[in-house]
């Protein structure tokens, strides 16, 4: 499968985590953040270190969501992405997109797996 057919793929959802929302809204998650909701995505912020996000709620982890999600987009540094990605599993989430940067060797395997 090429790269469009898989970009395309996970974009197919339409409720979409994004964990590693940064308050500063020049930060990387923060814009994939807005720019997911702008293209009316149902986006939920996750941070554990904060309430809120954009004036929107914004959640510890991906356990404490009010619905069930289809996909999530990880932007963490790679030891706090194989914690995160061993949650997938639990919250029966398969569909993950590790941002560049936020990827290790343990969580790409973790997740093939």
């Amino acid at each position: 499968m090429n790269s469009k057919k898989i970009v395309d793929g996970f974009l197919n959802q339409n409720k979409i985590a994004v964990v590693g929302v940064s308050r500063k809204r020049n930060k990387f998650g923060n814009v994939i953040y807005r720019e997911l909701k702008k293209k009316g995505y149902k986006v939920y912020p996750i941070n554990p270190n904060t309430n809120i996000i954009e004036e929107d709620v914004c959640y510890p982890d991906l356990l404490s969501l009010p619905e069930k999600i289809e996909a999530v987009i990880i932007n963490l540094p790679p030891a706090q992405t194989e914690k995160v990605v061993k949650e997938l599993k639990e919250a029966k989430i398969n569909k993950v997109w590790l941002q560049q940067g936020s990827q290790s060797d343990n969580a790409i395997k973790y997740c093939k797996q």
